[in-house]
């Protein structure tokens, strides 16, 4: 299997599974040391702990996910917002689907969604699109 083969790589998506889970531990973390030490308002733990974990996401998807040692960290990161703007839109729109419009509780619907986001979209986009190989003219 050559570098830029498209098969499965099994481990590949197992750490990728484990950097989300990390992801998320640091996102709820910090929002949640935020408003309940801290005595910050929600949106603002929401919005620190969201960056934090999406710090968290990118650096864990270059070097150890991924194991990106080539490429712009810059231009990488500019993919990367992308893909979680995008990430973002389908996680919301599963969330109306399911939760708003189907009835599935909330807390059900935005875990099949995530699970769903993150197997269909960000693993595929962060390792053929974000953490590729850099293209030379």
């Amino acid at each position: 299997m050559t570098p830029g083969s498209r098969a499965l790589r099994p481990l590949q998506l197992l750490r990728h599974q484990v950097g989300a889970l990390a992801t998320t531990a640091v996102d709820f973390s910090v929002m949640a040391a935020l408003v309940s030490g801290a005595h910050a308002s929600p949106v603002l733990g929401t919005v620190v702990g969201a960056g934090c974990g999406a710090v968290t996401n990118f650096y864990l998807g270059r070097r150890w996910i991924f194991r990106v040692g080539a490429g712009a960290p810059s231009s990488q990161a500019a993919r990367y917002l992308l893909v979680s703007a995008a990430s973002l839109g389908l996680n919301a729109g599963g969330e109306w689907l399911l939760a708003v419009r189907l009835g599935v509780g909330y807390l059900l619907a935005r875990t099949l969604v995530a699970i769903a986001v993150s197997l269909l979209w960000n693993y595929p986009m962060h390792r053929h699109f974000v953490f590729a190989a850099e293209r030379t003219s």
